[in-house]
């Protein structure tokens, strides 16, 4: 069966003025009792702002047992791989082996790019900096002294503590295009993209899968993943709209901009389950949920209606 995750809104609380974490954890705890398999949270510094999403998944690793834990996405090029390493080893080692560290380059975007300056981190050769970075993050993780002359540079360096999960969390790549789909099927345990239509999807899966597959590693021991954002209306009209004031709100760009980029869909509830399973009839094997409007009631229905998924 498909799992089904849901995205903490990190950023939502924020944007509302309320910066508390309480209620992340508490929606947290409700989602794993309706029998969601994962929780998620995003990452922005200043272009999106919101709660620092590792602090935030080690404490949910803290109150809510079982479910998988992971990020949708980190953005790792803004982050020293060497502390990284240690955070996600520590995360890894609080939840027992339920992180799942999903990772992006990062949209290239004028607020994206000053966020890039703001942490003191070039913007450009992002993608030569996640692949080096985690390279280095999986051979702190391997247990051994590690030498490194690269960006960063090391000498007879062991991280501690070791993550829980041997070799370290699995890693699924964000990518839309093709050479980061390739990129996902060559170096890393998924892929995680945010659209676009199931079908356009389903194309993209098979590249995925058939890139592993030329390289000799078996498709099927890698994951595909996908990020949904959905709003559970009345009418196709109003979910629509909610769709549209939400993408506006969230990224201050135009929303049919932005829908042809990230799958978006709302309307009343069959109509949201069919979108959903359109995916997974295309080969997602991990759908992560993005709730616009009501979230308890969402939950609930999605919930309450989970069989008819897949």
């Amino acid at each position: 069966m498909t799992k089904v995750g849901y995205l903490l809104p990190t950023r939502e609380k924020v944007m509302a003025a309320d910066h508390s974490a309480r209620d992340l954890l508490d929606l947290g705890k409700r989602a794993a009792d309706l029998g969601f398999d994962s929780l998620w949270v995003g990452d922005s510094l200043l272009a999106r702002p919101r709660h620092d999403p590792l602090t935030v998944l080690a404490a949910v690793a803290a109150v809510v047992p079982d479910v998988q834990l992971g990020t949708a996405v980190l953005l790792p090029a803004l982050r020293n791989p060497v502390v990284l390493a240690q955070q996600l080893a520590t995360i890894d080692q609080l939840s027992e082996g339920r992180l799942v560290v999903g990772a992006g380059i990062a949209a290239d975007a004028p607020a994206i790019r000053a966020e890039f300056v703001a942490a003191g981190v070039p913007f450009e050769k992002r993608v030569g900096r996640l692949l080096e970075g985690f390279r280095l993050c999986r051979e702190l993780w391997s247990g051994k002294s590690v030498d490194w002359d690269g960006r960063w540079r090391l000498g007879n360096a062991q991280l501690a503590p070791l993550p829980y999960t041997k070799g370290g969390p699995p890693i699924w790549l964000a990518a839309t295009v093709e050479p980061g789909i390739e990129r996902a099927a060559k170096y890393f345990d998924g892929w995680f993209p945010l659209g676009p239509d199931a079908p356009e999807f389903g194309r993209r899966q098979q590249l995925f899968a058939a890139s592993a597959e030329k390289l000799g590693r078996d498709s099927n021991e890698l994951t595909t993943a996908l990020y949904l954002t959905v709003a559970v209306a009345n009418t196709e009209a109003e979910g629509d709209a909610a769709v549209n004031d939400y993408l506006q709100n969230y990224y201050s760009m135009d929303p049919a901009l932005m829908r042809t980029i990230q799958a978006c869909y709302g309307g009343p509830l069959e109509q949201v389950l069919k979108f959903i399973r359109s995916y997974v009839e295309q080969g997602a094997q991990h759908i992560v949920v993005r709730v616009v409007g009501d979230h308890e009631k969402t939950l609930q229905a999605l919930s309450q209606r989970r069989d008819e998924i897949g």
